[in-house]
């Protein structure tokens, strides 16, 4: 952990391990006062929407059978300003308001309630930790999210109610000063965009804690996957997750409970005499649900998440305006660009190598990018 992280850990006495019983006691006695959260995609599936990574249920998975560039065109800063109706087909799906926080959320705000949560830092653009009724200012979005939105030319923000409405009319926001008339955006980070000063300014609280803990993420994403290793030693450390990740699990002071992350969740609050609070704070935020069996609540994810795709897939079929032409268009454009200027030439950075094939040349995959988005599968970025 801390600078020590990247040395391979010695095997330690297991009679000398932390257990949970041993966290919930901390927190019950006063020991463990202050508490960082560490979260990805994971802590949202349950809630309906769906990952991004996923090989056969993810987002981009099921916007490859598009004609997009690329997938993740649809959250590159470049092609959003040639062609933004894409984008906000997709925001219509995933604007905050339609789903749910789940038992995770509904923990970190129950860390909030008691005053215990020192930060909890959040690679989701969905906006649930605040819809759960955690304090905003307890809150870091790593990778932005819907919670905002401004011009992207003269940065005039735009507001909620406004934005709102255009997503629900699938219409495409422009900038409020006339004489600007620029495309507006979510804060959410974009292939292209550096993550928010937020994240850096508060990147080293993770030392200040007493515990941290981490769920439903990969940690291959950085910097958001060095978080945990600013964790002291000698401070336990818990991981809720499907399944180990980075170091966690290496030292003494490292808890596990992988499976399902709301099981997991509910079992840290029946260990802290919890579980009834957390329960009554979830039928607040889910009003009219039950706390279904998890076979049963999975179908019905799986169902649901079908029914959406298809009517994603229509809807960004319908608004995508990528034509022969356009591209030919560009394709001029940036040719006639090139000629008078090389300087012009390297700024674009369009390498033949790595273009698009069908009509995409102009729109080149975006490489090493994953620090900003936990969505891309292969290799991390360092």
């Amino acid at each position: 952990m801390g600078n020590e992280s990247s040395t391979p850990a010695k095997a330690f006495d297991p009679s000398k391990a932390w257990k949970l019983d041993r966290i919930a006691k901390g927190i019950k006695h006063g020991t463990i006062k202050k508490v960082v959260v560490m979260t990805g995609a994971g802590i949202s599936t349950s809630a309906g929407i769906p990952d991004f990574r996923s090989p056969d249920t993810g987002l981009y998975a099921n916007l490859e059978r598009l004609n997009l560039p690329y997938p993740e065109a649809v959250f590159d800063i470049s092609f959003f300003k040639q062609n933004p109706e894409p984008f906000y087909a997709l925001a219509h799906e995933l604007y905050p308001g339609k789903y749910h926080p789940t038992l995770a959320h509904c923990f970190v705000r129950l860390l909030d309630d008691k005053g215990l949560l020192l930060k909890t830092f959040t690679q989701n653009i969905d906006c649930l930790e605040r819809e759960a009724g955690v304090a905003n200012d307890k809150i870091v979005e790593a990778h932005g999210s819907f919670a905002r939105q401004r011009c992207i030319e003269c940065k005039t923000e735009f507001s909620d109610e406004l934005m709102r409405e255009a997503v629900a009319k699938k219409d495409v926001p422009h900038c409020i000063v006339p004489q600007c008339n620029g495309l507006v955006k979510p804060d959410i980070v974009f292939f292209g965009e550096g993550l928010p000063r937020e994240f850096f300014e508060n990147a080293r609280l993770p030392s200040e804690a007493d515990l941290g803990i981490v769920m439903g993420t990969s940690l291959t994403v950085y910097p958001f996957a060095a978080l945990p290793g600013m964790i002291s030693r000698g401070t336990p450390r818990l991981l809720i997750n499907k399944e180990k990740v980075g170091d966690l699990g290496a030292y003494p002071e490292d808890v596990m409970l992988l499976g399902d992350i709301d099981e997991g969740v509910m079992k840290l609050a029946e260990a802290l005499g919890w579980s009834d609070e957390l329960t009554t704070i979830w039928k607040e935020k889910n009003p009219g649900k039950a706390l279904e069996a998890k076979e049963e609540a999975k179908r019905s994810r799986d169902e649901n998440f079908q029914e959406e795709m298809e009517k994603l897939t229509k809807e960004v079929e319908a608004s995508l305006q990528v034509s022969a032409d356009h591209n030919e268009r560009i394709r001029k454009g940036l040719e006639g660009e090139m000629n008078v200027s090389k300087q012009k030439e390297e700024k674009l950075a369009i390498p033949e190598a790595n273009s698009h094939p069908s009509g995409t040349e102009g729109y080149a995959s975006p490489p090493g990018l994953r620090h900003v988005f936990p969505h891309l599968g292969s290799k991390p970025s360092l």
